[in-house]
């Protein structure tokens, strides 16, 4: 009997913790809140930076959000991606 391998290619509405680093250029400011460290307002400072710069070329560029400073960038460094 071959063992079950897990799907590949697709993508949904999944419930529970996140599996991987959460992508910032899709992440929602509800999702952004599950992050340490991030609550409602640097959330909303993250959208609205993405909304009007465009998506982050890079994690570092986090930086240049208001409300995100070198301690918190390292500290999310490892739990988002691009």
């Amino acid at each position: 009997m071959r063992p079950k391998m897990p799907a590949t290619g697709t993508s949904g509405g999944s419930t529970g913790s996140p599996t991987g680093p959460l992508d910032l250029n899709a992440a929602t400011a509800a999702d952004l809140e599950t992050l340490p460290g991030i609550g409602p307002t640097t959330a909303a400072a993250i959208v609205a930076y993405r909304d009007l710069h465009g998506p982050f070329a890079s994690v570092d560029d986090l930086a240049d959000v208001a409300g995100i400073g070198p301690s918190k960038l390292a500290a999310l460094q490892g739990l988002v991606t691009v």
